[in-house]
């Protein structure tokens, strides 16, 4: 049997780091961490439409960074910034530090999973075969990824290439 190992705590500095960035003594710990908990949940509930991938929370000295990554920045920010504001003013209510709010955009949302994995979710309520439903969306994935400047190959049934053999006549 093969051992469970969170694939986030797998992948630590290696080619992942951490989503919060703080230290704190033993006392402000457990209401920094809750602080930190209701922060991504509001982000992730205020901000569905956005396709946020990551919200990443570091702290320095008596101020709070958060930085929103996000597959469709527009949508966060608003028109002339209006959005970003009311959502700032939100976020800095639910904290005492001093907040500064950073919204990056995600360059490749299709090879992003956390943007990829809800795409998949609703296939079954449209009553499609899952395996069918995930190829569709394995291929949907793989068409906007160029391999070589070609469009990727062609997949197969299961999702794999297949053998192919040149026969003669």
């Amino acid at each position: 049997m093969g051992h469970k190992v969170n694939p986030i705590g797998m992948r630590l500095q290696i080619n992942r780091t951490w989503d919060s960035r703080w230290y704190a003594d033993t006392k402000d710990y457990g209401n920094l961490l809750l602080e930190d908990l209701k922060i991504r949940e509001f982000i992730g509930e205020e901000c569905k439409q956005a396709g946020i991938s990551r919200v990443i929370i570091e702290r320095p000295h008596k101020k709070c960074r958060v930085t929103i990554h996000t597959a469709r920045p527009g949508v966060i920010i608003g028109k002339k910034g209006a959005d970003i504001e009311g959502l700032r003013s939100k976020v800095a209510a639910m904290t005492d530090s001093e907040l500064h709010l950073n919204i990056v955009e995600v360059r490749k949302p299709e090879l992003d999973a956390a943007l990829v994995a809800p795409a998949r979710s609703p296939l079954p309520a449209k009553m499609v075969h899952p395996a069918r439903g995930r190829l569709a969306v394995v291929r949907r994935h793989l068409q906007r990824r160029l391999v070589d400047g070609q469009p990727a190959p062609a997949l197969g049934r299961h999702g794999h290439r297949g053998h192919h053999r040149n026969r003669a006549g």
